[in-house]
């Protein structure tokens, strides 16, 4: 499932669930990635090379944080 809503003319949001399909794909000529979200519809988002580190580094901080919030809980 995907349900990106345009809250202001420069905020989307997208939600992003383990069943969506998530295709990625280099684009060498512009230097960049793209990544889709969906099938039919799908909403993409461009990420330049330069990014890609920053973007990886991001996910990778969001999801330590969620599995520290589990572990709290658990305690």
């Amino acid at each position: 499932m995907i349900a990106a809503v345009a809250d202001m003319r420069d905020l989307v949001h997208m939600h992003v669930t383990a069943d969506l399909p998530i295709r990625a794909r280099a684009l060498p000529f512009a230097d960049r990635v793209e990544i889709r979200f969906g099938k039919a519809f799908p909403v993409v988002l461009v990420v330049d090379r330069g990014a890609l580190e920053r973007l990886g580094e991001v996910i990778q901080h969001s999801r330590s944080e969620l599995e520290a919030a589990n572990r709290k809980q658990e305690d």
